[in-house]
């Protein structure tokens, strides 16, 4: 099923107000004292006074989506947020420029350790841009809205679905970025091979068609939205910490690779990425997921 213009505008014009106001207007907020540093609450000036003005612009963000994407504001609102964070995901500066900063396996197990939920604030960001469109739906009640007919499932059962639905994004996107996410790869005789920092670029495409194929993958197979897996996109950060970045590893990587080297491409993705690349890739995969059952439904007729 392709778009109507209409429908593109309507997307283009939530997306526009969400780079306009927080990726260009609310970029001092975030900006890193060095030009080409690195988007991160290690080391940034992002105090809290400047949290809690950031969190109003997200909810002031996503109520005008809304009505700039109306009738269809709580379907493509949702958006606005994660477009801004995105504009500074691929401003900022990379992975390696933190590392750098902490020399020695203890600092930089200590750095990983430290970012582990970092992506717990920038969902919360993109939760406040999502409760801006629930604002602006209680404003304009009477808006039509589309109705999707969720998937009939019992009580009990839902909640187990929920528990999945996390459990399989964050396997399944991590093995896709990793997959799709690799730059140079060299042989380590230890780890088998180590993989240089991907560019942002990179980063961005790997991370969002990764989450894409995992909140497809839930909405077709346990019916859940994809808030589950936008969930999920700031739990990744920390099973990767938890699964790979060790004190070992550090240990090896320190005394025998640069910088630039990892064991996978996964643990070069900043927090802001992984949440606001991840939520993107989570609603364009579970609206795929939707137009995939309408076509097949279509198909039987």
């Amino acid at each position: 099923m392709e778009l109507s213009w209409s429908m593109k505008l309507r997307i283009g014009a939530a997306a526009a107000v969400g780079i306009l106001i927080i990726g260009v207007l609310a970029w001092p907020i975030a900006a890193p004292a060095d030009p080409l540093g690195t988007v991160s609450l290690i080391g940034n000036s992002l105090t809290f006074g400047n949290a809690v003005i950031l969190v109003g612009l997200a909810v002031l963000t996503g109520f005008i989506a809304y009505f700039l994407s109306w009738p269809y504001g709580r379907q493509i609102g949702v958006i606005a947020v994660p477009f801004g964070l995105a504009v500074w995901a691929l401003r900022s500066g990379g992975m390696t420029n933190l590392i750098r900063a902490h020399q020695g396996a203890a600092q930089r197990l200590g750095l990983f350790e430290s970012l582990k939920w970092e992506p717990l604030f920038w969902l919360v960001i993109v939760i406040a841009g999502f409760l801006g469109v629930l604002a602006g739906s209680a404003v304009h009640r009477k808006t039509r809205q589309i109705q999707v007919r969720p998937t009939m499932t019992k009580k009990s059962s839902k909640y187990v679905n929920w528990a999945i639905a996390i459990i399989v994004t964050v396997l399944v996107a991590q093995f896709c970025i990793v997959a799709l996410g690799k730059d140079i790869s060299i042989y380590d005789a230890r780890l088998g091979s180590v993989v240089s920092e991907p560019a942002n670029s990179q980063i961005a495409f790997a991370t969002a068609v990764s989450f894409l194929i995992a909140a497809f993958l839930v909405k077709i197979l346990l019916g859940v939205g994809y808030i589950w897996p936008t969930i999920s996109s700031a739990l990744l950060t920390a099973f990767v910490t938890r699964t790979y970045l060790n004190q070992d590893l550090m240990e090896h990587l320190s005394a025998n690779w640069p910088v630039v080297f990892l064991p996978n491409s996964a643990g070069f993705v900043l927090p802001i990425q992984m949440v606001c690349f991840g939520t993107l890739g989570s609603i364009a995969g579970y609206w795929l997921a939707v137009q995939y059952k309408a076509w097949r439904q279509e198909c039987k007729k």
